[in-house]
């Protein structure tokens, strides 16, 4: 057997869970730390990471109990999206030089089985982080929610909450580009609203930090919603339920205005509408739907080569600072996606 081999550093600096935080993490919670690594075993590979993601579902992660994906063990390394290249490798599977995408995020240095890591493939003119956000979790998240979830119909009215995150931007992008009526979408600043309707093509935004989330919506949407894509829950999902159409369907893709909460959620009110008005609503984790991502490669690869999807991304700098991108996406700092460039 042969195999190309590179030297690179041999240690890794890391993120590890230290303690569950108990509402909003803070720097207790965590440690950097810097390892050594082992050598590489037959069949293994070392990755210099270029890029980490930051997502809300790790906020879930840092909770013990139990969910669709294990909690984030204490004392290890954390663990989520990255993309790199190849620096060392003992298989003939990947060779130094190759870029791949993997789950061995939080960190510098990532090694292990080649099985653990996917080639992707150079798309020109494309900046690497998009396997991060429009290629990746953000892009196939939007994707499947629409078009397998909420089964979008040409002519649909759909409100999109949290629009101007990195799944938000997508959300609105894809349900113009499958045909609907109209797209409202929710966000937290001035700004962000007149970045969804000035440069993401929604019909209609709102500032839910003004009030009135239900009035704002209503007026936002005086014909109803037929599709709402929820990323907040809490006050836009009942603003949501207040407007939507006979056989409306909602995609429950996150709950983002809870997940820091330490105390019991609030209930939503206009549940009733669920069964006058024949209302679907259904959640999803991409843990069940991950073989749906050659289609969405296909579709997704095609609209960015025809410049039919912009994008944002907020980058910040340094390993050093992956835990202040993430308290900072989960307060909303990010337009587009937030992504740590090693």
């Amino acid at each position: 057997m042969s195999y190309e081999t590179s030297t690179s550093p041999a240690h890794s600096t890391q993120w590890n869970l230290v303690s569950r935080p108990s509402g909003e993490p803070t720097s207790a919670n965590v440690e950097k730390v810097t390892i050594e690594l082992p050598a590489l075993a037959e069949g293994e590979v070392r990755v210099a990471n270029k890029f980490l993601s930051v997502d809300p579902y790790m906020r879930g992660r840092m909770n013990e109990g139990r969910s669709y994906v294990p909690p984030f063990p204490l004392g290890e390394a954390m663990t989520g999206a990255a993309v790199g290249h190849v620096v060392e490798s003992r298989t003939e599977a990947l060779a130094v030089g190759d870029t791949v995408q993997h789950q061995f995020g939080w960190r510098d240095v990532a090694q292990g089985p080649a099985s653990a890591f996917r080639p992707a493939p150079r798309i020109p003119g494309v900046p690497l982080s998009l396997y991060l956000s429009v290629l990746g979790i953000t892009g196939i998240t939007a994707w499947v929610g629409l078009t397998q979830i909420a089964k979008i119909r040409e002519g649909d009215v759909v409100f999109v909450s949290g629009a101007a995150g990195g799944v938000g931007t997508m959300v609105g992008q894809i349900a113009r580009l499958k045909g609907a009526s109209r797209v409202i979408g929710s966000a937290g600043s001035p700004e962000k609203v007149a970045l969804l309707t000035e440069k993401y093509g929604f019909d209609a935004a709102f500032n839910y930090k003004d009030g009135d989330v239900i009035g704002q919506l209503e007026k936002a949407a005086p014909d109803g919603v037929d599709v709402y894509f929820d990323n907040v829950g809490g006050e836009h999902l009942e603003a949501a339920l207040n407007s939507m159409n006979d056989g409306g369907r909602i995609a429950v893709c996150g709950a983002i205005s809870a997940y820091n909460s330490s105390g019991e959620e609030k209930g939503v009110r206009f549940l009733g509408n669920i069964v006058t008005r024949g209302l679907t609503i259904t959640g999803f984790t991409m843990t069940n739907y991950g073989h749906f991502a050659p289609q969405f490669a296909v579709d997704m690869t095609t609209w960015l080569t025809e410049g039919r999807i912009v994008f944002d991304e907020t980058i910040v700098n340094g390993i050093d600072h992956a835990f202040d991108a993430f308290t900072g996406m989960m307060r909303g700092d990010n337009i587009g996606k937030m992504i740590v460039k090693v």
